[in-house]
């Protein structure tokens, strides 16, 4: 292909292409170096272009790749935060890993207070991390009745929470 045809058969897609990658990158500056690595890239394999059926559709989907690959590796490389998604220092502290062990053990203890039912379901989908189709499985119970099951013993056991808590026990 040459550069007349390559100005004609190509060139053309190259709003379209922006666009696509403004849409991705959000950034202007970084849709136009993307559209240029895609221009580049297609001209060093203007040879194989004709035998492309649909060139505007590899020219999209090009374009679409490069952008995803330019956000992630943006997103890697500064450590990148979404916008309005700015997080609050978190740092694990002593006093949080305690109250956090606290509040487990006695959740769990709570668990234990619970109808045989209600402790296995919840045992087995919140500790275990099994499905709702492995508990049916393995308490030959009806789905729905496991989830029921399930819903009626964490609502049990956050109120047996907020009571305690309530009453500093």
């Amino acid at each position: 292909m040459d550069v007349e045809t390559f100005t004609r058969e190509i060139i053309p897609y190259k709003n379209k292409l922006y666009r696509i990658a403004l849409r991705i990158v959000g950034n202007i500056a970084e849709a136009e170096d993307v559209v240029q690595e895609v221009f580049i890239k297609l001209w060093k394999k203007r040879d194989e272009l004709h035998q492309l059926s649909n060139k505007e559709a590899w020219c999209v989907t090009m374009t679409k790749n490069l952008s995803i690959d330019k956000t992630r590796s943006k997103h890697h490389r500064y450590g990148f935060v979404a916008p309005g998604m700015d997080l609050v220092d978190n740092a694990i502290t002593p006093d949080r890993i305690t109250e956090s062990n606290d509040t487990l053990s006695r959740i769990r203890k709570l668990m234990d207070t619970l109808p045989d039912k209600y402790r296995k379901v919840m045992e087995l989908r919140d500790i275990e991390g099994s499905t709702y189709k492995e508990i049916s499985e393995t308490l030959n119970m009806p789905i729905e009745q496991v989830k029921v099951n399930i819903f009626r013993a964490r609502q049990k056991v956050k109120n047996l929470l907020i009571n305690t808590q309530s009453y500093g026990l």
